[in-house]
């Protein structure tokens, strides 16, 4: 523990908790902060000028990150017939139906992705307030409620992550892994910047990304200059 509290201490010592990071510095201080004996995983933090209580103002979609987010997902899709053999094709760890809803009523959720046949959400609707707080619930909004059943595998597998505004009005997202390159990690933090950016909701008023930080599994956050992350025209109203 003693070691554990010394590493803590010395990585938060090299980080000013009131200054703005430029996003190349940012990410550099992540990754040298990042000495944890595994792969830590690097997550961004945004808090945006919105209140999720209205409609109006839900934030919510899906990024490809352009260099995948370093973790194998095990996808797990509703379907039948042809689009089951699409799906498992296409590389889905687990495909079924009944079968599959009966597996995860009965508590065995062997899966971080669910993918669903539009035809079968009638099906899955049974499954929500299993899958829903656990954030799996597929959605159309997010391309997890589709014919395309082998795309959305594709994509899932290949870095694929959904994004939702918490009641505090922040959203949060894994954007790799400490391991990858300096612009692995800038690219992948700009292209989640501007999926983010691109969900802004009509209800949004005044100034939408608020403020931004970085930080690995176990290392402190790093607050993030906002002019270095995207345009002015998409910080601003």
């Amino acid at each position: 523990m003693s070691k554990h509290g010394k590493r803590i201490r010395k990585a938060r010592e090299g980080v000013e908790r009131t200054k703005l990071y430029k996003l190349d510095d940012a990410v550099k201080l992540v990754k040298t902060n990042a000495t944890a004996k595994f792969d830590e995983t690097v997550e961004l933090a945004l808090n945006l000028g919105v209140d999720p209580k209205h409609a109006d103002q839900m934030v919510r979609g899906v990024v490809n990150l352009p260099n995948g987010t370093g973790r194998v997902l095990r996808v797990a899709v509703f379907a039948r017939g042809a689009k089951a053999d699409e799906a498992r094709a296409a590389g889905a760890d687990i495909v079924g139906a009944e079968d599959l809803v009966a597996t995860v009523q009965a508590g065995t959720i062997e899966f971080d992705r669910c993918i669903a046949t539009p035809d079968l959400m009638g099906l899955v609707g049974r499954l929500g307030k299993v899958l829903g707080p656990r954030g799996l619930m597929p959605n159309p909004r997010v391309g997890t409620v589709t014919q395309d059943v082998a795309a959305a595998v594709k994509a899932s597998k290949g870095g694929a992550v959904e994004f939702r505004v918490e009641k505090a009005g922040i959203v949060q997202g894994t954007v790799g892994k400490a391991s990858f390159g300096e612009d692995q990690l800038t690219q992948n933090i700009k292209a989640f910047i501007d999926a983010v950016n691109k969900a802004k909701p009509t209800g949004a008023k005044g100034t939408y990304l608020e403020r931004a930080a970085l930080s690995s599994t176990m290392g402190p956050g790093v607050r993030l200059d906002l002019s270095t992350l995207t345009t002015q025209a998409q910080v601003g109203t």
